[in-house]
């Protein structure tokens, strides 16, 4: 059996509807062969979408190490990294670097990372702002696609899907989200209105005020955020034996029913606020 894929977007191209997050074992200095085995498990389950960030620690090296040695593997894949410099000239540093330090030619998605505030708006939109450097790239070839990224605030985060030539957005996709509103409302569908690839993160998040009597898993959660309007959910994953059981929620994905959904909300619903630690303002 095979993980099944949906499209990015409107058009494509296709992608696994479970990625591998930055997060995890990739979010690491020096630990080369435990980021390894998690890379190549990927791989090995059909995994195809791969998340980084400039920010987050070693995992582009992990990467770039990894695709240096499986140059067969690089055509299935879909890469992706991103950049939170807010000014022209370091957005184009980033690239620059993330290119290098993964050893490609062109990132299939380069996101805009962790669009928080009015001020990271006024930045990147300025003369000397970093969203000039994200059209060039795309304009030139070094990227395919433009993303934006952000948990912080949904209104700001919204202002970027509804007027930046963006081709995705990466955003919290998790039940306390369902709960509070802002993303998986208003910005789910600013970014539908413009057909928009939606990539759920931290779609785990907040779980661990769950009792684990009240049943609430990592597949449940999978589960749920799959069943939403997403082009695919990134994990972060510490072991080979995660991404094998990221993978089979992927294979095996069932949508959740109404009932499943409405008690899973009921759960999250008194600590809806405390789950999303991850956001500044509602």
């Amino acid at each position: 059996m095979t993980i099944t894929t949906r499209l990015f977007g409107r058009s494509g191209p296709l992608v696994t509807q479970v990625g591998l997050g930055g997060e995890g074992v990739l979010r690491t200095h020096g630990r080369e062969q435990e980021a390894k085995a998690v890379i190549e498990q990927a791989a090995a389950q059909g995994i195809t979408y791969f998340d980084s960030a400039q920010a987050y620690a070693g995992s582009q090296g992990y990467y770039g190490n990894f695709w240096r040695s499986h140059q067969e593997l690089r055509p299935g894949i879909f890469q992706t990294s991103k950049s939170a410099a807010r000014n022209y000239r370091g957005a184009k540093a980033d690239l620059a670097e993330s290119l290098e330090i993964m050893g490609l030619d062109r990132l299939d998605l380069w996101q805009i990372h962790d669009l928080r505030t009015r001020q990271d708006i006024e930045e990147m939109e300025g003369p000397s702002g970093a969203l000039r450097a994200f059209e060039e790239a795309k304009d030139t070839g070094r990227v395919r696609f433009l993303g934006v990224t952000g948990h912080h605030a949904p209104k700001i985060l919204e202002h970027a899907v509804k007027n930046w030539p963006v081709d995705s957005v990466l955003m919290p996709v998790n039940p306390a989200e369902a709960v509070l509103g802002g993303f998986l409302d208003r910005v789910m569908a600013a970014a539908k209105d413009r057909s928009l690839a939606v990539i759920g993160m931290k779609v785990l998040g907040g779980s661990h005020y769950i009792s684990p009597e009240d049943g609430v898993t990592a597949e449940l959660l999978l589960r749920f955020a799959l069943s939403r309007e997403v082009s695919t959910i990134i994990v972060g994953c510490a072991s080979a034996r995660e991404v094998q059981a990221l993978a089979r929620v992927g294979t095996q994905f069932q949508p959740l029913a109404a009932e499943e959904e409405k008690k899973l909300l009921e759960l999250f619903r008194p600590q809806a606020r405390r789950m999303a630690y991850y956001r500044g303002v509602i």
